[in-house]
Parts: C-alpha cells; structure tokens; sequence
C-alpha cells in the first residue's frame, strides 16, 4: 500500500516538474493527466525488467 501512495504522490511531483520546463522552455504544456500516465507507465516498465533480472 505504501509502495501506491508512493507512486501517485511522485508521479504528481513528476508532472509538476514537466510542466513547470515546459512553461519555462516554451513549448506546448502537456495536460498534467497525460503526463502522470506516462510517467506511471515507465515507472511501471522499469519494475517490471527489475523483476526479470
């Protein structure tokens, strides 16, 4: 249960961070939901070749 609450509140963080560089290098800002989803996405990829080994 922790290892979610972890992932959403990170993944928030995440998206804030994208899309404060977006504003800050002027290009197009992703919609905070998009980036949320790609970023739990490739967290979720990384676990899964850690468990392969």
């Amino acid at each position: 249960m922790e290892g979610i609450l972890a992932l959403v509140v990170v993944s928030l963080l995440a998206a804030f961070c994208v899309r404060w560089a977006a504003v800050r290098l002027r290009v197009p800002m992703p919609t905070r939901a998009a980036a949320i989803t790609v970023f739990v996405l490739v967290v979720l990829a990384l676990y899964g070749q850690h468990l392969r080994g």
